[in-house]
C-alpha cells in the first residue's frame, strides 16, 4: 500500500505549532493587561497590588517576545532557522506561563489573607 501523496493544503507540524504559539501569546498579552487593570481596581493591599502588577507587566513583555519570535518563525524561509526560532518561542512562552501561575498564586494568597 502506497502512502498518500502530500496535499498542498497540508501544513507541517512546525508551522501549526508556530501559529498556535503566535495566537496564544498574543491573547495572553491582552489577558495580562486586563488583569493588571482588575488588580488596580479590586485589590486592597498596596504591597500585593504593586508586586502582582510588576509580575504581570513583565509577563506581558515575555508573551510579546514569544509572539514576535513565533511570527519570525512563520516568516523565515530557512527550515533550520525556523526550528531554532520556534524552539526559542516555545521556551519563552513556557516561561510566560510560569509567570502567570506565579501571579495567580500571589492573587489567591492576597485574597485569602
Amino acid at each position: 500500500m502506497k502512502p498518500d501523496p502530500p496535499n498542498e493544503n497540508d501544513t507541517p507540524l512546525e508551522h501549526d505549532i508556530a501559529i498556535h504559539i503566535f495566537s496564544a501569546s498574543a491573547a495572553m498579552v491582552g489577558v495580562c493587561l486586563t488583569v493588571i487593570s482588575i488588580v488596580q481596581t479590586f485589590t486592597r493591599s498596596k504591597l500585593v497590588q504593586t508586586l502582582v502588577d510588576d509580575v504581570l507587566a513583565v509577563n506581558a513583555l515575555v508573551f510579546l517576545s514569544a509572539c514576535l519570535l513565533s511570527y519570525w518563525a512563520l516568516r523565515t524561509r530557512s527550515l533550520k532557522r525556523m526550528h531554532k526560532v520556534e524552539s526559542a518561542a516555545d521556551i519563552v512562552f513556557l516561561i510566560g506561563l510560569s509567570g502567570t501561575v506565579c501571579a495567580c498564586g500571589m492573587l489567591v494568597w492576597a485574597a485569602t489573607a
